[in-house]
């Protein structure tokens, strides 16, 4: 019976526990996960606005959602420093925390880092956009989307051709503009 009453006492004090947890910090979690939900649907409506602005200033598709990309990603994590704050979350480790991944990261992922930064060199200076006919390393196509780490292209047959974007910058480019080059070989 004994061990009964300590179960009892031991779950009471639980129990207690969690209401004054609740009561001394409820209103102020409820608080902050309504910014982050609101803060969210807000950074959503702001990059698609950001976007659909640039288009009608006639700028071009992959440099429009590259900027309401980067627009997003910067306000969400400017949210998040704001939510954990609002949590009571000290954020200086975490800074130095995300500094030391960064760093052991990008050792890790120089490839793929790489792919990301020709990218943005490519969406930036527009050495060709959608709808082009490029030829580089010696595959040619039609532009059919370029992304951060890679642009795919229609081959004549209509294959698709992925060329990781490190593969691009820094190489000779055939920019046929609109035109199809039809090579044939005897």
């Amino acid at each position: 019976m004994e061990k009964v009453n300590e179960n009892i006492d031991t779950v009471s004090i639980w129990i207690n526990f969690a209401v004054d947890f609740a009561v001394e910090y409820g209103f102020q979690i409820l608080g902050a996960l309504v910014f982050l939900v609101f803060g969210l649907l807000v950074i959503n409506w702001i990059g698609n606005r950001l976007i659909n602005l640039a288009l009608a200033r006639n700028i071009d598709v992959t440099l429009s959602q590259f900027m309401g990309s980067a627009a997003k990603f910067v306000l969400i994590v400017l949210l998040i420093i704001i939510t954990l704050g609002n949590f009571g979350i000290s954020i200086a480790p975490l800074i130095a925390l995300a500094g030391a991944v960064t760093f052991g990261a990008t050792l890790a992922l120089q490839g793929p880092i790489s792919n990301f930064g020709a990218g943005v060199a490519i969406i930036l200076t527009r050495p060709f956009v959608v709808g082009n006919v490029i030829t580089v390393h010696g595959v040619s196509g039609v532009v059919d989307r370029i992304t951060l780490g890679i642009t795919f292209l229609t081959g004549e047959d209509g294959e698709q051709i992925a060329v990781p974007n490190k593969e691009i910058v820094g190489q000779v480019i055939v920019n046929s503009m609109e035109m199809r080059i039809v090579e044939s070989n005897f």
